[in-house]
């Protein structure tokens, strides 16, 4: 890509919103935050504006992305480190930069705007392109890959997993007679043989009836899930007792994953009925949203992408043994 091409507009989701909440926490001088999913840079760049004494980390798996924002916070000097690497490996990072802990977490997780826009990604089921969807493409296997060799069992799991497709089976079964007949490739062949494995009344309602696959297999190729396991308690463990971490998600099992997690460090681990709670068995996070907090109808009529966010914060309020 050509590196004087402008940045495609961006809008960043609930970002008022996201800057409020870490607003507390990173306010003071030698505030250091990371964005863990650093995609267009819009999240970052208001952080540095909004914040000027604190110093940003920012890391994503798209080369891409990464150049994109690159030149979006050059202004902003040294006070933006930016690393080619998955959220997962936050805690490596933060070891390499000699960053012992940090007072603000921000990730933004799913599909990118840029992902999304970018037809030869193949994330966009409503256009026909390569069947690609890694969001790293120097790594990984593809979606097309994954649809012309797993075996029908592996298929039809995480498509009923992933997707939480209630007709994993029937697609699975389409997919292997079809690939017998010619490998996938593109995105326009899979969209059609979903929409004629699925039952005509199925299709009338819910959207795009390939919606539902195409995450899947999205979620497949970029392990998403198995990542945020590993990078959820590493984000945490890097938090300095007055640190605040913000999580987006946009589907149910990133959002399921995220709160078990942070409703696990608002808990007291004590027996029921101890008449004193050790310090150690106390609660070591705060939740500072009740459930999970949705877009606002204004901010979705201005960015449709904001329509399915599911938002949580949380605070570390004590020291835990690592």
């Amino acid at each position: 890509m050509s590196t004087d091409s402008p940045a495609p507009r961006h809008v960043p989701v609930m970002l008022e919103r996201c800057l409020d909440a870490l607003a507390p926490a990173i306010s003071a001088p030698g505030a250091v935050v990371v964005d863990a999913t650093l995609g267009l840079g819009g999240h970052s760049e208001a952080l540095l504006t909004r914040f000027p004494d604190v110093r940003l980390i920012a890391v994503d798996r798209d080369p891409q992305a990464l150049e994109l924002s690159a030149r979006r916070l050059a202004p902003f000097g040294d006070r933006a480190t930016l690393v080619h690497a998955v959220y997962d490996e936050i805690p490596r990072v933060l070891d390499e930069s000699g960053v012992p802990e940090v007072h603000g977490v921000l990730f933004d997780l799913g599909v990118s705007s840029m992902q999304l826009d970018e037809a030869d990604r193949g994330f966009a089921y409503a256009q026909d392109a390569p069947l690609d969807m890694r969001m790293d493409q120097t790594r990984g296997i593809s979606a097309a890959e994954v649809l012309n060799t797993y075996s029908h069992g592996d298929l039809a799991r995480i498509l009923k997993v992933y997707g939480e497709e209630r007709f994993a089976g029937k697609i699975a079964s389409a997919v292997l007679r079809e690939r017998e007949r010619e490998p996938f490739t593109t995105s326009a062949r899979l969209v059609e043989l979903v929409r004629n494995a699925i039952p005509a009344a199925t299709r009338r309602t819910g959207g795009n009836p390939a919606k539902r696959t195409f995450q899947a297999l999205r979620i497949e190729v970029n392990g998403e899930l198995e990542v945020l396991d590993r990078a959820i308690p590493g984000a945490l463990d890097a938090l300095a007792v007055g640190g605040r971490i913000v999580v987006m998600s946009y589907q149910s099992l990133e959002d399921r994953l995220v709160k078990q997690y942070l409703q696990a460090g608002a808990t007291s681990t004590a027996p029921p009925g101890l008449p004193v709670i050790p310090e150690e068995l106390q609660p070591w996070l705060k939740l500072l949203t009740r459930g999970a907090e949705l877009a606002t109808e204004e901010e979705i009529e201005e960015n449709r992408r904001a329509a399915p966010v599911r938002l949580r914060v949380a605070e570390r309020i004590r020291r835990t043994r690592r």
